[in-house]
């Protein structure tokens, strides 16, 4: 499945026209995804080709990026970075910012694979959001929630989880599914197709939290083919 663009039809997604109503618009009437479309300068691969090769996932801070010998495309790219972290800072959240050469994977993954391809909700105890942006590399991926299907709910897979278990499909086993976030995971209906987050646009979305208004979004990292450029991403 090719990831579709932006899909315009789907009304758990509503564009935004600034970081003000990105960040104050509540949860409601069904929507679970905000997106702050924008251009991204040029001059990122040029950044990600400053930075040179590396393994698993590299934090980058505002003192690495100012050191780079680039351009001023490449400058532009980094002020626009260094820009959003500024925001979500000042709004006390904790962004990181990633040059991500290969994410780890599950080494024994079992009837549910749990690693950041799987599609999945990310969850909270208490209202939070996820914030995602990818300024370089494949895109970030989501799915529809009527096109999904949690994993632990097919009758295989949940099988398979019971023999694990050893137990009766119980409250225990369901503090199971919770405890090892299987519950979180979800595959792609018949006909499915997942949407791109795109390149350089900014998204609010919705966790799975006691309480939420509304479900979560359902998302997931690309699978890179051979070859992809490192990602630079986001994420608070």
């Amino acid at each position: 499945m090719s990831p579709l663009e932006l899909p315009p039809d789907y009304p758990r997604i509503r564009r935004v026209g600034s970081f003000a109503e990105l960040a104050g618009t509540p949860w409601g009437d069904g929507v679970n995804a905000l997106c702050w479309e924008r251009e991204l300068p040029a001059g990122c691969g040029e950044i990600v080709a400053a930075l040179g090769a590396g393994e698993g996932l590299v934090t980058l801070d505002e003192a690495r990026l100012r050191s780079l010998r680039v351009g001023p495309a490449a400058r532009a790219a980094i002020e626009f970075m260094l820009a959003d972290l500024r925001l979500l800072r000042e709004r006390d959240l904790d962004p990181v910012l990633n040059c991500i050469h290969a994410y780890p994977r599950d080494e024994e993954p079992g009837p549910v694979v749990t690693d950041v391809f799987s599609f999945h909700a990310d969850s909270a105890p208490v209202p939070a959001d996820t914030w995602l942006c990818t300024y370089h590399g494949p895109p970030s991926e989501g799915l529809r929630n009527d096109e999904a299907q949690r994993r632990v709910d097919l009758p295989a897979t949940r099988a398979a989880l019971l023999r694990e278990f050893g137990g009766a499909d119980d409250e225990a086993f369901r503090d199971y599914l919770r405890e090892n976030c299987y519950d979180l995971h979800y595959a792609p209906v018949a006909g499915a197709r997942p949407f791109s987050f795109g390149l350089g646009h900014l998204w609010r979305i919705a966790t799975d939290y006691p309480g939420s208004p509304v479900p979560p979004c359902v998302h997931r990292a690309p699978t890179p083919p051979p070859g992809s450029p490192s990602r630079l991403l986001l994420i608070s």
